[in-house]
């Protein structure tokens, strides 16, 4: 591997390219680290480890709790492609124009910058208005509390549109998806704080080194179940049919279809705690009278995954749920079926048309299954890791997060591994 790393830098065009990618993640570092306003950083850490808000806090690197320039990520874009991609499969029209090429793309992506602005000045108010009503920002009053706040969400929104372009940048002149590496940047970047969490309370005597090793021996244990499910696939054989042009005949050769067992990646994850912790975050944000704080709290236990078994349920069923929902989204399997009917191509044992899309479609249930259930599981141990080891200060270990480093090192090493095959060089995978 290491030798393979040495060949890659020594190709110019791929050192530019990495080298761009390091470049960049030193300003999302940078940016990290810019406040926007003044704050009460205690009440601001409290509140970055409550429900949902910790996870938006990992995805974005620290600044949601330092409340800097990037404190809303890149969040407000995924909402937004997410969105579009759904409208193409549900909208004809959208599905028309996306099928238009290069210019159709142009146009949606178009789109989508827009719909994120919108998105993000959105959730920009909104969180300026809650820090307010919580006594966590440092406000004004009347118009000096207006100005201030329109100030402060046009920063906020102006953070997403920079991590907006500063993807598009990687993705363009770097290696690798921007927006995944921006994500994989903002989790990364969280390490030193949590290591040095970890640290204070292994030398203060909070933590035994036993917990530590228990919490490394999960950590190794769930990168390894990641990359050998993220990496498992069912390859469907498929037969060419011959064709007969002059004197010559083309095709005839045997390829496979291959169908991936958690073809979803984490967007089910992303999906299912956003509506289990709804009605907590909803019921934690609503101001009402000191003898509902009772009540408000039974609620937010309730719908807690990992807090209470009634929501662990919920969440497990809600992620197995938008696991199938997101892979029927973005795997067609009638499409899939007819390019291969109108290719002459076929599954042997297997007729044309609708048995093909019968089996295909049984195919990918039963193998999605199984998928499901291992996301299910690694989103609950975000949850479960810290109560077994008794360490809640490394948030890497297990979960959503860790889904997403592996992943996108796994996509990222595949196509640096592509650019050295391309040259005749040993890729990273054996």
């Amino acid at each position: 591997m290491l030798a393979s790393l040495a060949a890659a830098f020594k190709l110019p065009d791929l050192r530019r390219r990495i080298l761009f990618v390091l470049g960049m993640f030193a300003v999302f570092v940078v940016g990290l680290h810019i406040p926007v306003s003044a704050i009460d950083a205690e009440k601001m850490r409290q509140l970055s480890e409550k429900g949902v808000l910790s996870l938006f806090d990992v995805f974005s690197g620290g600044a949601f709790r330092r409340f800097s320039i990037f404190a809303m990520s890149i969040t407000p874009y995924i909402n937004a492609s997410i969105i579009f991609q759904l409208l193409t499969m549900a909208w004809p029209r959208l599905e028309q124009i996306a099928k238009e090429g290069e210019s159709g793309r142009r146009k949606i992506s178009q789109w989508t910058r827009y719909l994120t602005i919108i998105l993000a000045l959105v959730q920009a108010f909104g969180l300026v208005g809650i820090l307010r009503q919580m006594g966590i920002l440092q406000a004004g009053v009347g118009v000096q509390a207006m100005g201030q706040g329109l100030l402060m969400a046009l920063t906020l929104t102006a953070g997403t549109a920079f991590l907006m372009w500063l993807g598009e940048q990687i993705t363009d002149q770097g290696i690798g998806n921007g927006v995944s590496l921006i994500i994989f940047a903002g989790i990364m970047a969280r390490m030193p704080y949590d290591l040095g969490q970890t640290i204070v309370y292994l030398r203060s005597g909070a933590l035994g080194w036993t917990q530590v090793f228990w919490l490394f021996a999960i950590f190794v244990f769930t990168i390894a179940g990641i990359i050998y499910v993220q990496q498992a696939q069912r390859k469907i054989p498929i037969q060419h049919a011959k064709r007969v042009v002059g004197n010559r005949i083309y095709g005839g050769g045997n390829t496979f279809l291959p169908l991936r067992v958690n073809t979803a990646g984490v967007i089910p994850i992303i999906f299912a705690i956003s509506v289990s912790l709804f009605p907590a975050t909803i019921a934690q944000f609503t101001p009402l009278p000191a003898k509902y704080d009772a009540l408000k709290q039974g609620i937010v236990d309730f719908f807690q995954p990992g807090g209470s078994i009634p929501g662990s349920v919920i969440y497990f069923i809600l992620v197995v749920f938008f696991t199938y929902f997101y892979t029927a989204v973005t795997f067609n399997v009638p499409e899939v079926s007819d390019n291969l009917k109108r290719s002459g191509s076929f599954v042997p044992g297997i007729r044309p048309g609708k048995p093909t899309t019968d089996y295909l479609d049984r195919v990918l249930t039963r193998i999605t299954l199984a998928g499901a259930l291992f996301l299910g599981i690694i989103a609950l141990l975000q949850y479960w890791v810290p109560t077994l080891t008794g360490v809640k200060t490394f948030s890497v270990v297990g979960g959503t997060s860790l889904l997403i480093v592996v992943g996108v090192a796994l996509e990222t090493m595949q196509q640096i591994e592509a650019h050295l095959v391309m040259r005749h060089y040993e890729g990273f995978i054996k």
